[in-house]
């Protein structure tokens, strides 16, 4: 309707610049953490947020122009999202398996490092919710960029987030242009990954084009819209096997 509700940051190369070198800087240590640790951290997000559940209700209603009864559901998903990653913690750490050798192997699932994630337009809340958490949770620090539309959402989790015990650095949030900030994450050599869901198909192609210049591993929505109230598309293992990268420890047996 008009109303002013608040203002954000225009981020640029510099800011891009300096969330990098802070997801770095914390990058080793929160990777290194024990997956109990990372859950628990979560579980006091999640705990957090269902305490502030009406206020962040009102402000999804009020950015979005949706009903009071869809905001207060975009945030119990939220809730029920970062509850199910924090439960994944401890349980995506790696599997043993058999070989064709006589032996075995140990796979174990280790962080990428630092994440860019470029977050929908569509459910702020939730969408950023979905695609931070699992990244998180399994030891990567992460640049986010918050829907574009509505960012008060992601910019106002930050209070939630000071409160659960989430060392610094770790969730970085850079309000702006999207593809502006998507195109310098793309293109920074200490980013690992880049994330990319604004359903824009032509977005898609620009992120995994530019990513082959530095070999960075990317993860798209090709233009495709996810319905993230679906538990079938909005969360799952397809989220965390692109959190991570995997070690194999090959252990041959004796007589």
């Amino acid at each position: 309707d008009g109303r002013v509700m608040g203002q954000v940051g225009n981020g640029n190369r510099k800011d891009v610049r300096n969330a990098v070198e802070a997801a770095h800087a914390v990058s080793g240590n929160w990777g290194k953490r024990s997956a109990h640790d990372r859950s628990q951290i979560l579980f006091y997000i999640a705990e957090n947020l269902s305490i502030r559940r009406q206020e962040f209700g009102g402000l999804i209603e009020d950015m979005t122009g949706c009903s009071e009864e869809d905001a207060l559901g975009e945030v119990d998903a939220s809730i029920s999202r970062l509850f199910y990653y924090a439960a994944f913690s401890d349980k995506y750490g790696g599997r043993v398996q058999e070989t064709t050798l006589y032996g075995l192997t140990a796979q174990i699932n280790e962080p990428i490092g630092v994440i860019g994630i470029a977050c929908p337009d569509e459910h702020p809340l939730l969408g950023f919710v979905s695609l931070v958490a699992p990244a998180v949770v399994r030891g990567n620090s992460v640049v986010a960029l918050p829907s574009e539309k509505h960012p008060l959402a992601a910019t106002t989790l930050y209070q939630v987030l000071d409160t659960s015990d989430l060392p610094g650095g770790v969730i970085n949030i850079l309000t702006g242009n999207s593809e502006h900030l998507t195109k310098n994450l793309v293109t920074h050599e200490d980013v690992e990954a880049m994330w990319y869901f604004r359903g824009d198909a032509e977005g898609s192609f620009h992120v995994e084009n530019l990513s082959a210049g530095n070999m960075k591993r990317t993860f798209t929505d090709y233009g495709s819209a996810r319905n993230w109230l679906d538990n079938m598309a909005g969360e799952g293992e397809e989220f965390l096997i692109e959190a991570s990268q995997s070690k194999s420890i090959w252990v041959p047996m004796g007589e």
